[in-house]
C-alpha cells in the first residue's frame, strides 16, 4: 500500500562526527562498530519488492547511505544498479568491504558525502535515518543527487501484532518495538512531499541467528557484560518456552518494511 507522508514532527536526533557528547543516544549510534560481525550474521535482509519501491525507474549510479555491514547494500546490487556504500564505522565498513566487494565502500556521514556535486540517482538509508540531523543531512543529500533524483529511505520494523515479538520486547525492557521515526521521517525542503510504501513479510532464521539479531541492537550493545548475558538468557528462555517458538528449527520473525520516498525537484 503506497500513501502520502504525515507532516512529520521535529527531531533532535544526533549525527554522525556532530553529536551531542551529552546525548545518550550518542554510545548507541556508536556501538555498532564493535558488535559488527553479530550485526552482519543477525540482521534481516529486506525484501525485493521494498528496493523496486525505493529505485526511481532508469537508476545507475546509487548511494547505500549509513550502509552498515552492507545488508542493504546487497539487495542494491542484486537489482542492476552500481553502489557507493556510505558508512562512518571503521569496524562495521571493514566487514561491508569483505562481504560486499562489488560495492564501493567510502568513509562518509549523512552530514558530509565525499560525493560530487549532482552525481547519483538516489539516495537510500536503511535503518539509519533516525541517527541523523536532518537540517544537514538533507541539503547534503541533495547537493549529491541529480535533479529530479530520489532520496528513499526503509526501516525494518517487528510486527509486534504478533504475541510472541510483544512478549520479546517485555525481555528486552522495551514497551514495543520502536519505530525510529519510520512512520514520519523528518526530510523537508527542498524536497517534494513524501509517500509511503509498507511490505509486510517473514524472515526465517536459526537459533544462532536470531541471537545475534538480538545481540546486533544498539540498545544491547551498550548493556554491561554481565546484563547483556542475562538479557541473552531471557531471550534464550522465551524460544524455548512460547508455544509459537519452542522446539522450531526455524524462528519465523514477521516484519513489516516501511518504505520513504522523496523527490529531488528536477
Amino acid at each position: 500500500m503506497t500513501h502520502h507522508l504525515p507532516e512529520p514532527a521535529p527531531t533532535d536526533a544526533p549525527a554522525g562526527e556532530h553529536f551531542d557528547p551529552t546525548d545518550p543516544r550518542v554510545a548507541h549510534a556508536a556501538s555498532f562498530g564493535r558488535a559488527a560481525d553479530v550485526y552482519e550474521r543477525g540482521r534481516p535482509p529486506y525484501p525485493r519488492d521494498a528496493v523496486g519501491w525505493l529505485l526511481p525507474h532508469g537508476a545507475r549510479d546509487v548511494v547505500d547511505l549509513g550502509a552498515g555491514t552492507g545488508k542493504f547494500t546487497r539487495a542494491l546490487l542484486d537489482a542492476g544498479v552500481a553502489v557507493t556504500a556510505v558508512e562512518p564505522s571503521d569496524g562495521m565498513r571493514a566487514v561491508l568491504e569483505q562481504v560486499v566487494p562489488a560495492a564501493r565502500s567510502v568513509a562518509g556521514s549523512a552530514e558530509r558525502m565525499p560525493l560530487p556535486d549532482a552525481s547519483v540517482d538516489a539516495v537510500l538509508v536503511a535503518q539509519a535515518w533516525h541517527w541523523v540531523q536532518p537540517e544537514r543531512a538533507v541539503p547534503e543529500v541533495a547537493r549529491v543527487l541529480r535533479p529530479g533524483g530520489t532520496l528513499g529511505l526503509v526501516w525494518n520494523i517487528r510486527d509486534e501484532t504478533v504475541p510472541w515479538l510483544a512478549e520479546l520486547s517485555r525481555v528486552l525492557n522495551q514497551p514495543a518495538e520502536r519505530d525510529m521515526q519510520s512512520g514520519s521521517p523528518v526530510v523537508g525542503a527542498p524536497f517534494g512531499p513524501g509517500e509511503r510504501h509498507d511490505v509486510e513479510w517473514v524472515h526465517e532464521l536459526d537459533r544462532e541467528a536470531f541471537l545475534a539479531m538480538v545481540a546486533s541492537r544498539s540498545y544491547v550493545i551498550t548493556l554491561t557484560d554481565d546484563d547483556r548475558a542475562q538479557v541473552l538468557r531471557d531471550v534464550e528462555h522465551l524460544l524455548d518456552t512460547h508455544r509459537d517458538t519452542r522446539g522450531v528449527d526455524l524462528v519465523r520473525l514477521p516484519y513489516v518494511t516501511r518504505c520513504s520516498r522523496f523527490t529531488l525537484p528536477a
